[in-house]
């Protein structure tokens, strides 16, 4: 993995770097925390622009996060919500989480595109719900690079500041995505089997509700 990188930026030079990110936002397993340090590093040998780095380091990450809210956007509310109730308890949605989820996204939707710009694993899926919501392409567009070029320069910076010992970066960073990305499997597993729980509890509070509004 390593090597590919390596080898992808040193011969591509900025197009290298944005292709790299835009895979990455595809197919996450592709990890930025390794991309755009080496980046970093390459500029700090003076070989390429810390500018043109960040820029297309920046560029390759909202291509590929916009794809995603173009193939969500195409698919619809209506029908994302039918696959959602049909795997639900795959899912870990309840009918009023989805609920509750759209509202939440509908009022406060560009603090989570912003924010999670900036959280590994959440990066690229985030793109979906915002194309769910129909949020406005601008919008979303203009969240997205501001949350990408922070993220991005981060990065670089550190690949920067590291020098020659931007390995440092991986061996920091790496751990820490992967701590992160396993406790959202944790989470996601709990969310399964937990799900009978939360569904029939749920639906005996609406039973409540409506018994108690005949009354």
């Amino acid at each position: 993995m390593v090597d590919f990188i390596t080898e992808t930026i040193s011969e591509g030079s900025y197009l290298g770097i944005a292709l790299l990110m835009l895979v990455e936002n595809i197919f996450p397993p592709i990890p930025s925390e390794l991309i755009m340090p080496f980046a970093g590093f390459v500029a700090a040998r003076g070989e390429m622009s810390v500018i043109g780095v960040v820029i297309a380091g920046t560029l390759g990450s909202v291509l590929g996060t916009f794809l995603w809210y173009i193939a969500a956007r195409w698919f619809g509310e209506r029908r994302v919500r039918a696959f959602a109730l049909k795997f639900e308890r795959w899912l870990t949605l309840t009918q009023k989480e989805i609920d509750d989820a759209q509202w939440w996204f509908d009022r406060k939707g560009w603090l989570a595109v912003l924010l999670g710009r900036l959280l590994p694993g959440i990066r690229t899926i985030i793109s979906v719900p915002a194309g769910v919501a129909r949020m406005p392409v601008y919008t979303f567009l203009l969240l997205t690079t501001i949350g990408s070029l922070v993220w991005v320069s981060i990065l670089t910076i550190l690949g920067l500041v590291l020098d020659a010992q931007y390995v440092l970066v991986e061996e920091w960073l790496d751990p820490v995505s992967k701590m992160i990305l396993f406790g959202l499997i944790g989470w996601y597993v709990y969310r399964v089997v937990t799900y009978g729980m939360r569904s029939k509890g749920q639906k005996q509070t609406d039973n409540d509700s409506d018994n108690y509004t005949q009354l």
